[in-house]
């Protein structure tokens, strides 16, 4: 058993609280990863709250990156002292799976959320008591976590694991969706609703990708003004100040009068990329005949759509390169000001909050 410090989250809508428990050994196909930093993400709030299928009391965090520390008899990707970024579950075997869309994955559900595991998996406790964990194979806001070779993603040494940690999950989606899902050409245009982790991750990929016109929608002025530096030509905290005729749009927001609002700004067969986190039972006037007459495509995208093992490190050469400036999205916290860091980002005053554990990045 690792002894570990983890945030434990006991009821819905409960805080973050820092206690002493108990990490099980690795199962065969599992991965003991010491780890050092962690993202804070949007969705672990949603769970935190009890809007997705997570089981209480639990342990979140599925942005994590640190150090392999022991690994299953099956595991034969990485080794201890491998570092690595933990992204989200798959099974590996579905169609999805098969076609690198694990993000679509017939199991994304149950492993990503419920924490489902193996008979032989090692888990998380307090004492006798089980907690929930394994959220997104991993469950990282600890300073230790079991993770699988399928959500591993083994990097050099010399990457800031505290920077780059984000990729797990909402760099990714919003690079990807930009990158792999709509495909962006040079000279397209694109907008994007909702400057947060996830959208200037769109507008660094848009810009990587040689869109002509990438325009940003927010309500916060600093994050309009980082914007404008990472690549947008176009920063408004207006609809009315978006434009029209745009090749793609992405929604992060997760707001659906804003969404329908904004269909009719696509250019014909222009695409709408449904990025956000939506209420359960949304109601979504259409324009039929506006959709199929102009050749628009409306597309839902988890994960960017994108396979981890293929597509962080293509972010990565990105990042070496100076494309992907993940640094000016980032404030560091230490575990212990998990309140702090989660207030930070409710707020909108800080992007991408990231979580240092008490053996700090290397």
């Amino acid at each position: 058993m690792t002894t570990m410090q983890a945030a434990v989250v006991e009821a819905p809508g409960a805080d973050f609280r820092i206690e002493t428990l108990e990490l099980g050994p690795p199962g065969p196909d599992q991965i003991l990863v010491a780890i050092r930093a962690c993202g804070v993400c949007h969705t672990d709030l949603v769970m935190r709250d009890g809007h997705l299928p997570v089981r209480f009391p639990s342990v979140f965090g599925h942005e994590g990156a640190g150090v392999v520390e022991a690994v299953g008899a099956n595991v034969d990707t990485v080794q201890p002292g491998d570092h690595v970024l933990i992204s989200f579950d798959s099974c590996g075997g579905c169609g999805a799976c098969h076609d690198h869309q694990p993000g679509y994955c017939v199991e994304f559900v149950p492993r990503n959320f419920m924490g489902l595991t193996g008979p032989d998996d090692g888990g998380i406790a307090r004492g006798d008591v089980a907690i929930g964990g394994n959220i997104f194979g991993q469950s990282t806001f600890a300073t230790h976590a079991l993770a699988y070779s399928r959500n591993v993603v083994k990097i050099d040494r010399d990457l800031p694991l505290e920077i780059l940690a984000p990729l797990g999950c909402g760099v990714q989606t919003g690079a990807g969706t930009v990158l792999e899902t709509l495909d962006v050409h040079p000279g397209e245009a694109i907008a994007v609703l909702g400057a947060g982790a996830v959208g200037l991750s769109a507008v660094m990929a848009a810009a990587i990708a040689g869109a002509g016109r990438i325009v940003v929608l927010d309500r916060h002025q600093h994050r309009l003004s980082l914007a404008k530096t990472l690549g947008a030509t176009v920063a408004a905290d207006d609809l009315a100040q978006l434009g029209n005729g745009f090749d793609h749009i992405v929604d992060t927001t997760g707001s659906v009068d804003l969404v329908s609002a904004c269909i009719d700004k696509l250019a014909l067969r222009g695409t709408l990329a449904l990025v956000g986190a939506y209420p359960g039972d949304p109601k979504l006037p259409l324009d039929l005949s506006a959709i199929m007459s102009m050749g628009r495509r409306i597309v839902g995208v988890v994960e960017g759509g994108i396979d981890p093992q293929r597509f962080i490190p293509r972010l990565i050469a990105h990042y070496r390169a100076g494309r992907l400036p993940l640094e000016k999205l980032i404030r560091l916290y230490p575990l212990s000001d998990i309140a702090e860091a989660v207030a930070a980002s409710e707020s909108g005053a800080v992007i991408k909050p990231v979580l240092i554990m008490e053996h700090g990045p290397r």
